[in-house]
């Protein structure tokens, strides 16, 4: 399975307003233009994401989007599923009569764990480290 340009966004949209949780809303505007993506894309994977209770959005001069949980509420496998589709690294899963199949079920479990356990504040944490260690490397 290879994660398409829409999974990664929408987990960076989703990242990006988990760093800012409870900070109120977030245009997307802002969002795009921090993260230097197209503003047009990212208004696409918003519905979704909002229709699966991830994201709230906010109206009016001060609206914009935030998480509709806390980042510790929302794993990236969720965020993932809602704009990829179900996680199957091979296609005929199902089909016990390849000879593989134990090898691509065991791999295919693994990346569920690893997804279903890898929360949006553990992003958040790892994208703050990155940015520390980086500066500090500039330094």
């Amino acid at each position: 399975m290879k994660i398409s340009t829409r999974g990664r966004y929408g987990l960076t949209v989703v990242v990006t307003l988990g760093a800012k949780y409870g900070e109120g809303p977030i245009p997307l505007r802002q969002i795009a233009e921090e993260q230097s993506l197209s503003e047009a894309y990212l208004e696409q994977l918003i519905p979704p994401l909002r229709n699966h209770g991830i994201v709230k959005s906010v109206r009016g001069a001060y609206g914009g989007y935030q998480l509709a949980k806390p980042p510790t509420e929302v794993t990236s496998g969720e965020v993932i599923r809602i704009l990829e589709g179900p996680i199957q690294l091979v296609e005929g899963l199902g089909d016990t009569d390849i000879p593989q199949h134990e090898l691509w079920q065991r791999i295919t479990e693994a990346v569920r764990d690893v997804i279903d356990t890898t929360t949006i504040a553990d992003l958040v944490k790892s994208s703050e480290a990155s940015k520390v260690d980086s500066y500090m490397f500039y330094i």
